[in-house]
């Protein structure tokens, strides 16, 4: 007989704040992947804010070990799916189906599978209902235990984790973030106002300038020529103290650059983080391929092996890039998203991964960046010409 259970909790909308905590725990029977049927259970949480939310998934296998999954639920609102990581999610209609990645599809007796998604909502957004795994349903009569609280018909727009704003909202794409910029205030050619030219350690040849040529967005961008060999540090700096942004600050950018990742190190954001004495936690290259870099232990994520490297991504030339980031400040935590694809090499969530995350782990102190700076440090050979262009941070997920 199958039986199932189902808990869930949300805060009540208040005038200021706009948030959804939810927790589903199903217990359900399905078909293993070459065995018999098995019990797992799935637990969904959400973090949820006007129009917007963020689900997690976990999946514990308490059956046989299967090789593969496939977790499907249907919306009873009008949330729309927009991006995933550790799944393929595709959405029809109100119907979602989450396949395994291929390498977190083998599941253990007792081990889980774990992946995350991204969506909106207009006017509603309950809770699903119906999971099936591998084509079981998750229960027979589809009744949960507890009903979620309704929202109202328009829900007010401040997620909780966000401070409250000391300056007047960005623009309405950022959300609340607490950086909201096309370079568009900026009338060059060198940066000014909020942004500040720096060049942390040293400088050489590198520059910085507004420029009106080139944009992904609106008429200015800022680009930064970056010049080859230790001591050609170019950074632009945002004046916003970041150092309150969180649990986890979110990151995005998009950016475009004239030569390809090269071998050696190279850096193009830099964030000096409290949790390093200062020193920065660095968003850039190496083997080719994208990289996070410790500058007070120089560990990397991934591990610099052929196979975390394969685990990363190039950043492609000649055409902008959305790139996003999640720093987890209350844990070791990262994520890195390339337009809408996760990356699976720079994804570090504290438990070691093979190729991946073993020397990041060795610290166990979460990151705290405090400012953020633009532009390029290069640790050997790497001459590079970087644009920057719609950059927002804030304690909320900003979409591309």
């Amino acid at each position: 007989m199958r039986t199932r259970v189902l808990r869930l909790l949300r805060r009540p909308w208040t005038a200021a704040v706009a948030a959804v905590a939810l927790v589903v725990s199903v217990l359900v029977a399905m078909p293993a992947s070459g065995a018999a049927a098995a019990a797992c259970r799935v637990d969904y949480g959400v973090d949820a804010w006007a129009g917007g939310y963020t689900a997690r998934v976990r999946i514990t296998n308490l059956g046989p070990a299967v090789s593969d999954w496939r977790l499907t639920w249907t919306y009873t609102g009008d949330q729309q799916v927009t991006s995933a990581w550790n799944a393929t999610v595709t959405q029809t209609g109100a119907s979602v189906v989450a396949v395994d990645a291929g390498w977190n599809g083998a599941v253990s007796t007792g081990g889980t599978a774990e992946f995350g998604l991204q969506g909106t909502w207009r006017s509603a957004d309950p809770a699903p209902d119906d999971f099936a795994l591998n084509g079981t349903s998750c229960g027979d009569d589809g009744t949960p235990t507890a009903t979620p609280t309704t929202s109202p018909t328009a829900p007010p727009t401040t997620p909780p984790t966000t401070p409250p704003p000391t300056t007047p909202p960005p623009a309405a794409e950022c959300g609340d973030a607490v950086i909201c910029s096309g370079f568009e205030d900026q009338a060059g050619p060198e940066p000014s106002g909020d942004w500040r030219f720096t060049a942390p350690d040293c400088q050489g040849t590198g520059t910085a300038a507004v420029d009106s040529a080139v944009s992904h967005a609106g008429g200015r961008s800022l680009r930064v020529d970056g010049r080859a060999g230790y001591c050609n540090h170019a950074f632009v700096a945002h004046t916003a103290d970041l150092s309150s942004v969180g649990p986890v600050m979110y990151v995005r950018m998009w950016v475009r650059h004239t030569t390809a990742l090269p071998t050696s190190h190279v850096t193009f954001v830099s964030m000096p983080d409290s949790a390093q004495g200062g020193r920065a936690l660095r968003v850039g290259g190496q083997n080719g391929a994208l990289q996070w870099n410790r500058e007070s232990d120089d560990a990397t994520l991934p591990a610099q092996s052929p196979a975390g490297v394969a685990l990363s991504r190039p950043l492609p030339t000649d055409g902008w890039q959305c790139l996003r980031f999640a720093i987890d400040t209350s844990a070791a935590g990262l994520d890195t998203w390339l337009g809408d694809e996760q990356v699976p090499g720079l994804h570090a969530d504290g438990v070691p991964t093979q190729d991946v995350d073993q020397q990041w782990l060795t610290r166990g102190t979460a990151p705290r960046p405090t400012a953020l700076r633009l532009g390029w440090e290069s640790y050997a050979t790497g001459d590079d010409t970087v644009w920057f262009d719609d950059v927002a941070v804030g304690s909320a997920p900003i979409g591309c």
